[in-house]
Order: C-alpha cells, then sequence, then structure tokens
C-alpha cells in the first residue's frame, strides 16, 4: 500500500458510536440499525464490532454530560419518546436516558471516505492505526475545505430555519395563552390556581404571563383575584 497516496489508501481506523435516549430497547434498536447501515457501505469494511450494556443514565447527568461534550464530536440521540419538563416533574423523578455505544475496528477506502464518515456517522471519537502517515495533495485539501464549508454553510442555514420557526411559534403561543386569560378573566375574576386548573399551565409558567399583562394594564389584581383592568 502505497503511505503517499491518502486518496486511495486503505486506512485502519478505530471508532466509537454512541447512542443516546429511550426507551432501553429503542437504543439497542437504532445502535443495531446504524451499524448494518455501515456495514452496507461498499467503501467501508468492518473487521470487528463490539458493543457494550445499555446504562441508564440520570437526565441531569445527562445533560451535564452533554455539555461537556459540546466540543467534541456529537453522539448519536435517538429516541421515539419527546423528554418534556412534566416528564421530569413526574412523581418528582427525573426522566432517565439509556446510553450504549459501539466500537468498531474498520478499514475505510480512502481519506476522502474519512472524512465523509466523519460527517455522515458522526463518531464520538475516532483513531487511525495504519498507516503510520498519509499525504494529501492540494486537490485533496481543497475538496475537504470545499465539503467542509459546505456542510457548515448547511448547519447555519437549518439553524437559521430552524430559529425563525421557534420566534414565530414562541409568538403565536404566547399571543394564544395571553388571550385565554384575557377571555377568562372576561367571564368572572378567578385566582392563580383557578387560571392554572382553566388554562393547563403550572402556575409559576402562568405567574410570567399574568405579569406581563399586569405590566402592561391589561389586567390587574384584586386582593387574590384577577380581573380585567
Amino acid at each position: 500500500m502505497d503511505e503517499g497516496k491518502g486518496l486511495h489508501a486503505h486506512i485502519r481506523c478505530r471508532t466509537i458510536i454512541e447512542v443516546l435516549g429511550k426507551p432501553k430497547e429503542h437504543v439497542e434498536k437504532s445502535l443495531n440499525e446504524y451499524v448494518q447501515h455501515i456495514k452496507e457501505d461498499p467503501e467501508l469494511v468492518v473487521l470487528n464490532e463490539e458493543y457494550s450494556e445499555a446504562k441508564e443514565i440520570e437526565k441531569h447527568a445527562a445533560g451535564h454530560s452533554e455539555e461537556k461534550e459540546q466540543t467534541k464530536a456529537s453522539s448519536r440521540m435517538a429516541s421515539d419518546e419527546v423528554v418534556t419538563e412534566k416528564d421530569l416533574q413526574k412523581d418528582k423523578k427525573p426522566a432517565n436516558l439509556w446510553s450504549q455505544f459501539v466500537e468498531l475496528d474498520l478499514v475505510v477506502k480512502g481519506t476522502q471516505k474519512l472524512i465523509s464518515f466523519c460527517f455522515e456517522y458522526m463518531p464520538s471519537s475516532i483513531e487511525v492505526a495504519k498507516p503510520e502517515s498519509l499525504a494529501m495533495t492540494s486537490r485533496e485539501i481543497s475538496s475537504f475545505l470545499n465539503d467542509l464549508q459546505a456542510r457548515l454553510h448547511n448547519v447555519d442555514m437549518v439553524v437559521k430555519q430552524l430559529k425563525a420557526e421557534n420566534d414565530f411559534l414562541r409568538l403565536n403561543m404566547n399571543a394564544i395563552i395571553h388571550n385565554a386569560i384575557l377571555i377568562c378573566l372576561k367571564v368572572s375574576k378567578l385566582s392563580l390556581e383557578q387560571l392554572s386548573q382553566v388554562t393547563g399551565l403550572d402556575k409559576k409558567e402562568l405567574e410570567i404571563f399574568v405579569g406581563k399583562l399586569i405590566k402592561d394594564s391589561k389586567i390587574k389584581k384584586e386582593n387574590e383575584l384577577y380581573c380585567l383592568a
């Protein structure tokens, strides 16, 4: 094998791919399907695979771990159930997640595919075992940089689009909640507890909206009851 030709070199490496989600069965199934997808790639040859046992981790511990890993390659998230605030508050116990990883020993056909593998499969870590040195031509480096820029621009576009959609949804959600409160108080004076029961919002969250409406002089508080201003 010519170590000077990175484009056509066969690169042996060890990589770790992790899945985080819930429930346990879904995490195990997703990781197996993910590895199977890798095996179907003609430019990737899996020599060995070692699966860890799926481990349960607490939600707050998972959140702390994610913060520490923000500067590293992201782990794949596999979950068929959304973890909501209500899940965390249910029975005063955190909604726990499951984590499982697989260590793969594989051969990648060329530096371009190795770079593509990192983008497409997002491993938690990767270590090149052989060859000890690789040479990349200016053409390969240019191709890599252009591919990197294209992917970064695509991510940036998706983030901006999601932010715009999120801002739009937040704005309309706030308007709906404000209108719901005003309609309820148009019928009768209500306490915060009664407003919470009618709107279905938690009292702590409802206080934020009520405070905004009082500040805007749309409602007022008389003793413990709220009414239209």
